[in-house]
């Protein structure tokens, strides 16, 4: 059976621990949205899409210094790719094997050469 990620299934103090941030930090990071907690009663419960999202948000600010701005604009941008490749799949799975191929590979030469400028 596939976990669903978006189950809510920490308690804040849980993620805050794993994470090693302050309670404030999550608080704050809900205010500002860029986070969104599901809620039950009082309690805010973060699912394992919301950690993974967090971590990503912790790195570009510790790590790389990016700014909140920065931090909005490339999750914006993830969600984007996200959904063009979920698209591309979609598109795929309409092409035989044959075209397929081609079209991988075609796709792979073109983002190697992004990669490369």
């Amino acid at each position: 059976m596939k976990k669903d990620r978006n189950s809510p299934l920490y308690m804040i103090r849980v993620v805050c621990n794993m994470l090693h941030v302050h309670p404030q930090t999550l608080r704050l990071y809900e205010r500002e949205g860029l986070i969104t907690p599901k809620r039950l009663n009082r309690f805010r419960f973060y699912s394992d899409e919301d950690i993974e999202r967090l971590s990503l948000i912790l790195k570009l600010t510790r790590e790389l210094g990016v700014n909140k701005a920065g931090v909005e604009i490339i999750l914006r941008m993830k969600e984007r790719m996200q959904e063009i490749q979920e698209i591309i799949d979609e598109m795929m799975d309409f092409l035989d094997k044959e075209r397929r191929e081609y079209f991988s590979k075609r796709l792979t030469s073109l983002i190697n050469l992004k990669k490369e400028d």
